[in-house]
């Protein structure tokens, strides 16, 4: 090595073959099929979601206790499920994440503390306007307003509550599991980090259609206001529990409201903040190593934005 000097050794550098792929070094197939691989794979689990709550034939409406529970077990099922599909499509393109499936899928106790404070802030700083024209319709002070969200009877009441378990608990759990932490470890290899983040939501939003064929059955709501609410954001379990609370916000009603100044300049600070702490807030390095550029890097995919 010495003999060959400086220009032997720059040589050699640049004729050193590059590392491929790790679906191509174990022989899997390529790029083309993986994509298409993982796009079935994410549509057939939007599918299963949907279609596990219509396992059960019934004639009585969605916000029915009986229709409830019979579609918590039909969900908790598929979700519990999920990961399987996870692990097949790992099996099918060749591609090995290089980490365990439960901290592929967001299963882990680094950065758990600011993954769960800083999205849900961000989202109430969204929210802020909403917010706002609550409390001005809230009869009670914030003192009392305190003392029934601690009060042990509130939320023994509310759980009892099915659609309040259905909103608050088991619809972000097994919808973030779902349609976010089995789908986006198997997009980013084919789109990139970036696309696949908003990718998932597609899926999301698609899978929540059926909702409106429910709403007009039922006469429950008009076409317009339907369109309107159906389908949130992906966000953390935190954030898309809190969004099912709020509910779309009611700018018409802010239009109209007794105090319409100070609650739109409300809903406007609420949204020009969002855009300010969007980026330092979502900044990767607050939430430890990103397991999913572990796994963009044994794809082949070593220089994704998010990742450097």
């Amino acid at each position: 090595m010495a003999a060959l000097g400086g220009d032997g050794l720059r040589l050699l550098s640049v004729s050193r073959p590059e590392r491929p792929p790790e679906s191509a070094a174990l022989g899997g197939p390529g790029p083309g099929l993986c994509c298409w691989v993982s796009v079935f794979s994410c549509l057939s689990l939007a599918c299963s979601y949907v279609g596990s709550l219509y396992v059960w034939k019934s004639e009585l409406p969605r916000d029915h206790p009986a229709v409830i529970k019979r579609r918590f077990t039909s969900v908790l099922v598929v979700s519990s499920l999920s990961p399987l599909c996870v692990l097949l499509w790992r099996e099918l393109t060749g591609i090995q994440p290089g980490t365990s499936l439960l901290t592929l899928m967001g299963f882990r106790l680094e950065g758990i503390f600011p993954a769960a404070l800083l999205p849900l802030l961000l989202t109430m700083i969204l929210f802020l306007g909403p917010l706002m024209q609550l409390s001005m319709d809230c009869s009670c002070d914030l003192a009392d307003g305190l003392k029934v969200v601690l009060a042990p009877r509130s939320w023994a009441r509310c759980l009892t509550d099915m659609r309040w378990l259905r909103n608050q608990v088991i619809a972000p759990l097994t919808e973030e599991l779902v349609f976010r932490a089995c789908m986006l470890p198997m997009l980013a290899p084919c789109t990139g980090l970036g696309p696949a983040v908003f990718t998932c939501p597609l899926f999301f939003g698609v899978a929540h259609f059926h909702h409106i064929f429910e709403q007009l059955r039922f006469r429950q709501s008009s076409v317009g206001s339907i369109f309107l609410s159906a389908g949130h954001l992906i966000g953390p379990v935190l954030c898309h529990s809190f969004c099912n609370y709020m509910g779309f916000p009611a700018v018409c009603a802010a239009l109209e409201h007794p105090q319409r100044r100070p609650l739109l300049a409300g809903y406007a600070l609420g949204v020009g903040l969002f855009l300010l702490l969007l980026q330092p807030l979502t900044d990767p390095k607050l939430y430890g190593s990103l397991p999913l550029c572990v796994l963009l890097e044994r794809a082949g995919d070593s220089e994704a934005p998010l990742c450097s």
